[in-house]
């Protein structure tokens, strides 16, 4: 689906949006794997390499979410509901910019640490629903120690 189509599917569909998270789509012709070889072959070019140690990327990084977050700082909860309709374009695409400097740096760190992203990510969410059953959490925001108790 080109970013057009997606668009037009947000527009069409903006009431079912809130009902299905299926919604909106990534654009499925990028990998994590691409952005690691784009984001390395960037650095190599550069001779950067050498700048890239896992604690300056991770400080880089950290930067970047500040920046992020910046952009949802003294908005009310009701700027920033789900899709972000009161937002300008521009803002959405300043937001997108700050969200791909961190996900760059997020590729380059594990990267760097020779850790599998792609893997780590499916790990954590099936250990997250081990650690949430739908049964014990569905529709509140505690821990998952509070549902152990409970179940103990």
């Amino acid at each position: 689906m080109t970013p057009e189509e997606r668009k037009r599917r947000r527009d069409d569909d903006d009431d079912d949006k809130k009902e299905d998270p299926r919604a909106f789509a990534f654009d499925a012709s990028v990998s994590l794997e691409s952005l690691r070889l784009a984001q390395a072959d960037f650095a190599t070019a550069r001779d950067w390499d050498q700048f890239h140690t896992p604690r300056n990327v991770l400080l880089a990084m950290v930067g970047e979410v500040g920046e992020l977050s910046e952009l949802f700082q003294w908005r009310g909860d009701d700027e920033c509901s789900v899709g972000l309709p009161q937002w300008s374009e521009h803002d959405k695409t300043h937001l997108g910019e700050e969200m791909a400097d961190v996900l760059l740096y997020l590729v380059r760190l594990a990267d760097q640490c020779s850790v599998d992203l792609p893997t780590a990510a499916r790990r954590k969410l099936e250990k997250n629903k081990q650690k949430y059953p739908p049964e014990l959490c569905k529709g509140s925001a505690a821990k998952y120690t509070e549902y152990q108790t409970k179940n103990e």
